[in-house]
């Protein structure tokens, strides 16, 4: 990787699960009951063809993690399980009768906070009460994000008993003097132990997240990281650029210094090494951030070309529709977005009084719509194209003179009616986006709003 191209591209910039970006919503010309006639409109033209995706929000951890950038609620208490659970049945509920017929879950996914804060048990009757309301696809894709140090064999059986194929589990880094800087202690022995029993337990899909750029790593750290974790072979691989954002997530990044973190160029040589590793040891690189096994379903969506990319990252199944319940949780119509409110009590108040807790969102212009679907097509295919009007845009000129310095960089081809992204340019997907992201273009941030993109 030329040190030069690190330079010049390493500027701050969205991870574009969405389009527009959260920043850019035009939170006030949002009307929730507009957005509701969004979800019944996609409901209709999706639920029977392919289905919905559901992301449920299990916010409560029993210590704070200093790398996290989620919504969180940090608790011992386990007397909030159960009064939670309760409001998120009832907001699904509230969501169910707006429909016309039951939803049919193609996808669902159970993420925090610490989805294993609960009990199995408890996670039981959430589902149950889930599929009370619904019907479940055929090869639907049930997963969870789990914490290595409280994922138990109950709750890996329990969940497969109900259909769930799917775990991430968060690695991180696996040098102590890493761990301890982020709050994340977990030996080896403890991920070796929650992989085996998910497979045991037959889930045909287990995944590692990995951080490359954390405070006080190395290449050697992210070298010994990779190689321990290649002993176990997770089907999956999420590896990820730390993202340093203390302005938005408060003190909960401030658990280190700045001149701890490692510089742009050590960052980005700690990917290199990183995915020379993973590619050697037998996993395809697919997207940004992800690395697969040619036997797992996301190398296999990636094959058929029905990747998809949304707020819970990239993902096998495509749904025009995803329903978020819980706190902070985000749903997304294709044709608009709504967020929850992001504080426990506010949220169960809400649903308390019958009410979708929606606080804000964002209702997608004819516009918005063709530049999502460029950037969703370069996220997920690394490559766009624009052979009918319908995928016209009439700054497409301008944004092709943009990317023009990355033609010359070797990071893109283009021709008049196509552009596409370089092995050399795979880690600049980003800021491949960005030349088409229009709202960006249009209105600067006076302030730094995302994450540095290498």
């Amino acid at each position: 990787m030329q040190a030069s191209l690190v330079q010049k591209y390493n500027v701050a910039g969205p991870r574009y699960t969405s389009y527009p970006t959260v920043p850019y919503w035009d939170t006030d010309a949002f009307l929730a009951s507009e957005y509701t006639k969004t979800l019944q409109r996609s409901f209709s033209e999706s639920n029977a063809t392919e289905g919905i995706s559901l992301y449920i929000h299990l916010p409560f951890c029993e210590s704070l993690c200093t790398f996290c950038g989620c919504n969180k609620r940090i608790t011992k208490n386990h007397g909030v399980e159960v009064p939670y659970l309760t409001s998120v049945l009832a907001e699904w509920e509230l969501y169910c009768q707006m429909f016309p017929a039951r939803p049919v879950i193609k996808e669902l996914h159970l993420g925090g906070g610490t989805p294993t804060f609960f009990s199995a048990e408890n996670l039981k009757t959430l589902l149950n009460g889930i599929f009370e309301l619904a019907d479940k696809a055929t090869a639907a894709e049930l997963s969870f994000e789990g914490h290595p140090n409280n994922t138990t064999r109950e709750h890996l059986t329990m969940l497969a008993s109900l259909g769930f194929n799917r775990v991430s589990y968060g690695v991180q880094d696996y040098n102590e003097t890493v761990q301890r800087a982020i709050h994340r202690i977990q030996p080896f022995e403890h991920v070796k132990m929650a992989t085996e029993n998910a497979r045991d337990a037959g889930y045909t899909s287990v995944g590692h997240d990995i951080i490359f750029g954390l405070p006080f790593q190395t290449k050697e750290h992210i070298a010994h990281t990779i190689e321990r974790t290649t002993q176990l072979m997770p089907d999956r691989i999420a590896f990820y650029s730390y993202a340093h954002v203390p302005w938005i997530k408060g003190n909960g990044q401030r658990g280190f210094k700045e001149a701890d973190l490692p510089t742009a160029s050590e960052k980005r040589a700690q990917y290199e090494l990183g995915k020379k590793l993973l590619l050697e040891a037998g996993y395809v690189e697919i997207g940004m951030d992800h690395f697969a096994l040619p036997s797992d379903s996301l190398y296999q969506a990636v094959e058929r070309k029905s990747i998809h990319r949304n707020f819970m990252g990239y993902t096998a199944s495509k749904t025009q529709m995803m329903i978020g319940l819980g706190v902070s949780a985000i749903g997304d119509s294709w044709y608009g977005f709504g967020q929850n409110v992001k504080t426990v009590a506010q949220y169960q108040q809400l649903v308390a009084e019958g009410k979708l807790p929606i606080y804000r969102g964002h209702l997608l212009s004819e516009e918005d719509l063709v530049i999502r679907t460029h950037i969703l097509n370069l996220m997920c295919q690394l490559k766009t194209s624009w052979p009918t009007t319908n995928a016209w845009f009439d700054e497409l000129p301008d944004t092709l003179i943009k990317l023009k310095e990355m033609e010359t960089d070797g990071l893109i081809v283009m021709d008049t009616k196509s552009i596409a992204i370089t092995e050399k340019g795979r880690p600049y997907v980003r800021n491949v986006c960005m030349a088409f992201d229009l709202l960006l273009q249009r209105k600067q941030p006076e302030t730094q709003l995302f994450s540095m993109t290498i």
